[in-house]
This record gives structure tokens, C-alpha cells and sequence, in this order.
């Protein structure tokens, strides 16, 4: 059995209620949200207050508090994890009252937002905003936003997430990039 067949056998163990399968998860999916955090937190400004062991905690507290979830695999949780983690960021970039827009930031492309800003909350900001009105137009776009860019998972994974073909994922990433690119530097352009 593959690593990943193992983790959703046993996220499907914890759905179930077998505390068992919990014990043997935790040091898995802490070693795995670690390194989902890990990115996130590359992506914060240097000198940033929330640190990545903090940002890991937050989000495993809630995951595990969560009794009625039905983890169908490991993309599954991994993609609900990078969602939360976006949305912890995002309120703790609210709550130290950051600029809403970008303040003026240099318009850059999806892929160089995170090694460039040196006001990486604004930026979070303004793409949190952004990937709000684009889920009113296209959810599952943005959908494949939060699980590739934030959630780092793969064409085929997030397929499999959204229960959709690579194909799709691959056509509606390239879409969603465009139209981010295009809707975020009206923003910072007003």
C-alpha cells in the first residue's frame, strides 16, 4: 500500500470515529502540514509575528475538531488544510489592520506574488478578495487556485478533488491565472 493509499485509509479510520487511526495520523499530517505552512509563511513578509509552528497549531485544532467531516482522501484534506490555513492568514492579516489593496504594490504575475511583496499581508489581502469575486463567477476556479497555489497539490490531486479531469484542472488553472492577474492589477491600478 502506497503512502498515500495509508494516509486515506487512515483518515477514513478517523471519519469512523477509530481514535487509533488519529494516534498514527497525527505525526504524518504534522510532518505534511508543516511543509504546507512552511510555504505559506515564505511567503509573509521577513519578521513576520505568526510563525509557522503557530500557523501549523491553528489549523490542526480545527482540523481535529472537526467531528462530522468524511475525509475521502488525502488530496481532500490536504486541499480543506491549505483552505484553512489561506483563511487564517488572511483573518490574522485583518486583524493587524493591513492595507486592503495592495497599497500601490507592483503588479506581478500568480507566480512571483510570493517572492516579491514585501507587504505580503496586502497581498494576501487583495488575492483573498479577489478569489472571492472570482468563486461568485467560477467556484470551481477558485477552487483550483486555493488547491494548487495554496495548497501546492498537483494537476492529477486536485483533479481528483474536485472530481473533475486533469484536462479540466490544467484548462481552468491556466483561465484562473489570467483572470486573477487581470482582476488584481485592476485593483492596484485604481
Amino acid at each position: 500500500m502506497s503512502a498515500s493509499q495509508e494516509i486515506t485509509r487512515l483518515l477514513q479510520g478517523w471519519s469512523d470515529g477509530d481514535e487509533q487511526a488519529l494516534a498514527k495520523l497525527t505525526p504524518v499530517l504534522y510532518k505534511e502540514l508543516h511543509r504546507m505552512a512552511h510555504r505559506y509563511m515564505r511567503q509573509e513578509r521577513p519578521g513576520h509575528t505568526l510563525q509557522t509552528t503557530a500557523l501549523i497549531n491553528e489549523a490542526y485544532l480545527r482540523l481535529i475538531g472537526w467531528k462530522n467531516v468524511r475525509w475521502q482522501n488525502r488530496a481532500q484534506f490536504f486541499g480543506v488544510s491549505a483552505q484553512l490555513m489561506r483563511k487564517i492568514l488572511v483573518d490574522f492579516a485583518r486583524s493587524r489592520n493591513y492595507a486592503k489593496r495592495g497599497s500601490g504594490a507592483r503588479v506581478v504575475s500568480l507566480e512571483e506574488a510570493p517572492g516579491i511583496s514585501r507587504d505580503r499581508a496586502g497581498d494576501i489581502l487583495a488575492l483573498d478578495e479577489a478569489l472571492q469575486t472570482l468563486a461568485a463567477i467560477d467556484p470551481r476556479k477558485s477552487q483550483i487556485v486555493e488547491l494548487r497555489f495554496f495548497g501546492g497539490l498537483s494537476l492529477e490531486e486536485t483533479a481528483d478533488v474536485l472530481k473533475v479531469s486533469s484536462r479540466t484542472v490544467r484548462r481552468d488553472w491556466e483561465l484562473a491565472k489570467t483572470w486573477l492577474g487581470r482582476e488584481m492589477s485592476a485593483e492596484t491600478a485604481s
